[in-house]
């Protein structure tokens, strides 16, 4: 899957990479333009948080809007984990429905807030992450 980036994303990930020294795969602005998304190479999220948190916390002041990160995995399954996390996941199944990908997550009750996040924003920037880096058109929580 290719991923196109516009010039304002572009600029956001040359930043976060110096700022970090964290190599990005991918940078999703959501929420009205006040949150972004950075998608990092397997093994570089530690790198990308930094000591305590320290790198995070000087992107997020020198940007200023909220930075989540997320490891990107090439395994779809890991993948919406990791997107999904904080919550705890029991079992996802990725299928082939009607020639699309589907997957399908099972999250208990008490974590599903976690996952849906406000206003329903974590879901959606999961749904659109998997989709343009997986290829899986539906995520569905159940």
């Amino acid at each position: 899957m290719s991923v196109r980036l516009g010039v304002e994303e572009m600029r956001y990930i040359a930043l976060f990479e110096s700022l970090t020294g964290a190599n990005v795969r991918d940078c999703l602005m959501s929420d009205g333009k006040n949150k972004l998304t950075f998608v990092v190479e397997s093994g570089c999220i530690g790198r990308a948080i930094g000591r305590r948190g320290n790198n995070i916390r000087r992107v997020r002041r020198i940007i200023g809007k909220s930075v989540e990160v997320v490891e990107y995995s090439d395994d779809p399954v890991k993948f919406i984990k990791n997107l999904l996390a904080p919550a705890k996941v029991r079992d996802i199944k990725v299928v082939e429905k009607m020639g699309k990908k589907v997957a399908y997550v099972s999250i208990d009750e008490l974590n599903k807030g976690l996952a849906v996040g406000r206003g329903g924003g974590k879901i959606k920037r999961a749904r659109m992450l998997a989709a343009r880096h997986h290829g899986i058109s539906e995520l569905s929580l159940v």
